[in-house]
């Protein structure tokens, strides 16, 4: 039985991740490093942002500097929060109805490679900005999906404010994603997972327990449904 649905955030919650890309690839470049538009949706859609900078830092120089790691973050975090500024993420379409629909009978959470301030910026001012028990963000978690680690820090996290005397388990939580890293990542720690094709095509996310086009008209009922 499902007692705990936990979303993805960029792609699956908010439909910011366009310009997510746009401003990392700013950053990168800056540093002199190259990830194209078709690259990052190959290979690193998905993957934090550290994470995804290791590998390219390893591909040209065979190690990496993690204070070089950190500073191109936060260079991508600033040209973020000027962009957010100008331009408020939208949600998309059906995830305000599902999370209110879903919030009286599961324990809602977020696991993002995103960052907290942008999370709560995207949230602010919506009707489910209060509706989520747990939110862990990429400074929560220092090895990003597709590592179980931020899954399962999650799940910690749900058992200390929410379980009631009775801990969930990951065969109880509910993840929905739109990369196939965190599919990889949601499954590696045990949990049941519904691919949203927000990002990705349906074919892409094969590895999920079942794929929905888009939580537009889906309810947490219908959606259990698909993974019995």
């Amino acid at each position: 039985m499902i007692r705990a649905i936990i979303f993805d955030f960029n792609g699956v919650i908010a439909d910011d991740e366009t310009p997510h890309v746009v401003c990392f690839q700013q950053a990168l470049a800056e540093a002199g490093l190259t990830l194209t538009t078709e690259e990052y949706y190959g290979a690193y859609l998905g993957m934090d942002e550290r994470t995804c900078t290791r590998m390219l830092l390893e591909q040209r120089d065979g190690a990496y500097d993690e204070t070089e790691v950190f500073r191109i973050a936060e260079r991508k975090a600033k040209l973020f929060q000027a962009h957010a500024a100008l331009h408020k993420p939208l949600l998309f379409p059906g995830v305000i109805d599902f999370v209110q629909a879903a919030k009286s009978r599961y324990r809602l959470a977020i696991a993002s490679g995103g960052r907290r301030t942008q999370i709560d910026a995207a949230l602010s001012g919506t009707a489910i900005a209060c509706d989520f028990d747990v939110i862990v963000a990429a400074e929560d978690c220092p090895i990003g999906k597709p590592d179980p680690s931020i899954y399962l820090l999650t799940l910690e996290r749900l058992n200390t404010c929410c379980s009631s005397g009775h801990d969930f388990t990951s065969a109880e939580c509910l993840v929905l994603e739109d990369s196939l890293a965190g599919i990889r990542s949601a499954k590696a720690a045990g949990m049941r997972v519904l691919g949203l094709a927000n990002t990705y095509p349906v074919e892409k996310l094969h590895e999920a327990d079942d794929v929905l086009p888009s939580l537009e008209h889906m309810t947490p009922e219908t959606a259990m449904d698909r993974i019995v």
